[in-house]
């Protein structure tokens, strides 16, 4: 903990005092955090006014979080140059902010391995063989990155694949809350520790211990259950990152960083939780935190927490950085540290975000030398030539409306699984399909939305339609279950007032797209003036509520206890969605969702886009006007006879258009 920090806090504590609320002691705790007096608020000064601040050594930390594959300035879905991606996008701010410290370290957060069809292509098209360093780790070694973590998508491609993968890494990969099954031990290297030879102000060279502890979200064990369940346990980030703190001290480490991809949360907690950063926050010991997995940028969001500075990128005193995603921002630490005795203290620090230069095609041609084999190989592979279209497909709609995007995977889905299931004790039963749309804006940008052209369609196209490395799963359940799945699904929208004549939000964009299912073989209606029944995290928040209406099977409403065959992945068959978590049986194909797509074009050769509107809002008294956002260029592509009108333009290249519903 900096000096600062522990001046503050004893500042508190003693103000607290003074108003009665607390009675000061030799070792007064705020939250996880001690406050010792021997530590009064002007040592610092002190320290500084005896000269000895020319020892000081400035250490500045870079970090890089959730690249996608994302290696080169280059949409693949697009098949085009892109200047607002890539880590060779961010190798020039790498190397500018090296030129602006002479002491740097650089670490990644991880989610390297996944993302694009380049991750796809190395695991699935020309794997990586022994001995083979992954693109990933070639373009992380050819910007000289110190040590990275493990992400929630390291853990797609499976445990053999992930260990092929690690077994080349060119630098220290950590994990300290992932455990083997069978021995209880760590499945990867908890941390590191790096020894840093660095020039203090005078000029003189000092050397430096850097702890490194590495975290997930522990989810993974319901994201890729079908990968890791009996074989490895995930625990609690905050519990892991507490127990090998005082082991990475005691190996010498005089700064510690935690790689944190277990996104931001708040301050309330609980065990197990997906998003812990906030909490990291607290635990003394901790000197900075690189995170990820929100896809946000901090400094910057998350304003609304508590003990949060945004001018020196700090909550409750912890320098934090989050890079972003894909490339699109490199994170800054800068940390000040002094000698005390044979080690050292922080005393100061600031972090901050730097974004890529979107405008200029310059970047760090070590990165583009580093993958041109596996980018090259990519770029042909999705150009091979699957089907073709009779009409544009595109997702800018598709969270106002039944959209060919998601009909296209539905349709899919179904066709897969009948062939599946034929002779089988399930053949008979009804077959539902459901799918999400992926690339629908929101927190990834106006330029995130599916967009192919009538036409060829190439593996691209299906690329574009199906994003994540999912395995086609089938769910045995009741009628019951599927409305309670819709009803989750429908916490995509804000509860609207029919009262009001003024402009009411339609979707909430706090709620993610690719939780929001549209379940194909019935017929329903989103009654949104209603409450949602659940909220984003799927707790049931009113439980009277009633938004899926008229949930019908050929015509006839469906029974409470009908049986029905939901094809959905292996993402959403894991987790703990309403209704889904009720299944009675689970089916497991172990076949790509995408790759069922691209055999059904091939099947059909042509095909028709065009959606089945199975579901509709259901119909609204009074004259509510609903807005919601999509990209600017949504507007030369309104459906006919759609209810949606463009408004004006809005930030950041989206738009606001408005909705009438019947």
């Amino acid at each position: 903990m900096s000096i600062q920090k522990k001046a503050a806090l004893t500042a508190s504590v003693a103000i607290l005092a003074f108003s009665g609320f607390v009675t000061a002691s030799a070792d007064s705790k705020v939250g996880t955090k001690t406050v010792h007096n021997h530590y009064p608020y002007h040592t610092y000064h002190n320290y500084k006014s005896k000269g000895a601040a020319k020892k000081e050594v400035s250490l500045r930390i870079l970090g890089t979080s959730d690249l996608h594959t994302n290696f080169v300035n280059y949409d693949y879905y697009q098949d085009k140059v892109s200047n607002s991606l890539g880590l060779a996008k961010t190798g020039v701010l790498i190397e500018k902010a090296r030129e602006e410290s002479k002491n740097t370290l650089l670490f990644d957060n991880g989610d390297l391995i996944q993302g694009t069809p380049l991750g796809g292509y190395k695991a699935t098209v020309d794997p990586i063989e022994e001995g083979e360093m992954h693109p990933g780790y070639a373009a992380l070694e050819s910007l000289d990155f110190d040590a990275s973590t493990l992400g929630n998508h390291e853990f797609n491609f499976g445990l053999t694949y992930l260990d092929e993968v690690l077994d080349d890494a060119p630098f220290p990969v950590v994990n300290a809350n992932v455990y083997n099954a069978e021995t209880g031990k760590n499945q990867f290297n908890p941390y590191t520790i790096i020894e840093k030879e660095v020039t203090d102000k005078k000029g003189k060279k000092q050397t430096i211990q850097v702890g490194v502890i590495g975290v997930v979200a522990p989810h993974i064990m319901k994201w890729d259950r079908v990968n890791l369940e009996g074989k490895v346990v995930a625990k609690d980030a905050v519990e892991s990152v507490k127990k090998f703190l005082p082991e990475v001290k005691k190996a010498g480490a005089d700064v510690v960083v935690v790689l944190s991809h277990s996104g931001m949360g708040d301050e309330n907690y609980e065990v197990g939780e997906e998003d812990i950063t906030y909490q990291l926050t607290e635990v003394e010991g901790i000197d900075a935190i690189i995170t990820g997995h929100n896809h946000e940028v901090f400094p910057g969001a998350y304003k609304d927490l508590p003990n949060v500075d945004q001018k020196q990128g700090t909550i409750n005193g912890t320098p934090v950085v989050m890079p972003g995603k894909f490339g699109s921002h490199l994170g800054v630490i800068d940390l000040t540290l002094a000698p005390k005795g044979k080690e050292w203290e922080v005393v100061k620090e600031k972090a901050e975000v730097r974004a890529i230069d979107a405008k200029t095609d310059e970047v760090s041609e070590e990165v583009v030398e580093a993958v041109q084999e596996a980018h090259k190989a990519t770029i042909d592979y999705v150009r091979s030539p699957v089907g073709e279209t009779t009409a544009p497909i595109t997702s800018y709609f598709s969270l106002v409306k039944d959209d060919p995007s998601i009909q296209i995977v539905n349709n899919a889905q179904t066709w897969y699984a009948k062939q599946q299931l034929a002779g089988t004790a399930n053949a008979d039963l009804p077959i539902l399909s459901a799918a999400a749309p992926f690339k629908a804006g929101g927190r990834n940008g106006a330029e995130y939305y599916t967009d192919i052209a009538t036409g060829e369609i190439a593996i691209k196209n299906v690329a574009d339609l199906y994003v994540f490395d999912n395995t086609v799963f089938a769910l045995k359940m009741t009628g019951a279950d599927v409305k309670e799945w819709l009803e989750m699904s429908a916490g995509q929208f804000y509860q609207i007032d029919p009262n009001k004549t003024g402009e009411q939000a339609l979707v909430n964009n706090d709620y993610r797209t690719y939780n929001f299912d549209v379940i194909d073989g019935v017929t329903y209606e989103v009654d949104v003036t209603q409450p949602a029944k659940y909220d984003i995290d799927g707790k049931l928040v009113n439980q009277t509520a009633n938004r899926i209406k008229n949930l019908s099977y050929n015509g006839k409403a469906v029974a409470a206890d009908q049986e029905f065959l939901v094809i959905t992945n292996n993402y959403r068959a894991s987790g703990t969605f309403p209704g889904v978590r009720n299944a009675s049986e689970r089916i497991d194909f172990a076949y790509e969702n995408r790759q069922a797509v691209m055999d059904y074009m091939v099947e059909f050769g042509t095909i028709n886009p065009s959606a089945d509107s199975n579901w509709n809002f259901a119909p609204i008294e009074g004259n509510p006007t609903l807005v919601f956002e999509t990209a600017q260029k949504a507007q030369n592509m309104i459906p006919a006879n759609s209810g949606i009108t463009y408004m004006a333009p809005a930030a950041n290249g989206f738009a606001q258009f408005k909705l009438e519903t019947e």
